[in-house]
């Protein structure tokens, strides 16, 4: 069976990109890169699908909850927005994660769709069978997300040009690259990128 990949855009976010509440370090770097990719999944007539945090304003994810962040991505703010020069599609469809006041949730295959529908559900009904994936940041959403996709079976390619890590503690990122390396993703760059979808063709 030919594969049938999908581009997963994670967490483009005004709060993760500099000057937002939970700045990523370099994490607007990432943008025109995604949008690279995204136009080219476009021109191949690939699907392409977008995850955000949607946090409520109260939730053990924040340190006023007991968890290790401070409040971002709160649901219908500013913060929570995609950054405007990303050029997503109109008609992507979003998975939102950690809605709920007791969940972290990190994974995209955490989140659901406006219409109820998990990640899985999503990627099964659009027939994919390989996840290509990059955003923000890599060692939390990304690295769950990869990992989470790899469980499920899907052959999970990561974008290593349009990734950026926290590093809550040094080399955090490169850590989780390497696990998810082991666990048995790829890694490209956009340079390889024409070459590997025209091979799923």
């Amino acid at each position: 069976m030919a594969e049938k990949p999908v581009l997963l855009v994670v967490d483009p976010q005004n709060d993760f990109c500099p000057g937002g509440a939970l700045a990523v370090p370099e994490g607007d770097q990432v943008v025109p890169v995604l949008n690279e990719y995204i136009r080219r999944f476009r021109e191949a007539g690939l699907p392409i699908i977008a995850t955000r945090d949607w946090h409520p304003a109260q939730t053990r994810h924040f340190t006023s909850g007991g968890g290790v962040w401070p409040p971002h991505c709160i649901q219908d703010t500013p913060g929570a927005a995609f950054r405007s020069d990303l050029y997503l599609p109109p008609d992507t469809p979003i998975i939102s994660k950690g809605t709920h006041p007791d969940e972290d949730a990190y994974s995209a295959f955490q989140g659901k769709d406006k219409q109820g529908r998990d990640l899985t559900t999503l990627l099964r009904e659009l027939g994919v069978t390989e996840i290509y994936i990059g955003g923000l940041a890599t060692d939390y959403c990304v690295r769950s997300s990869t990992l989470d996709a790899l469980k499920q079976g899907f052959r999970t390619t990561v974008l290593e040009d349009a990734i950026r890590g926290v590093d809550l503690q040094p080399e955090d990122s490169q850590r989780a690259l390497e696990e998810m390396d082991r666990a048995g993703a790829r890694r490209i760059r956009l340079a390889e990128a024409r070459e590997a979808l025209a091979a799923t063709r």
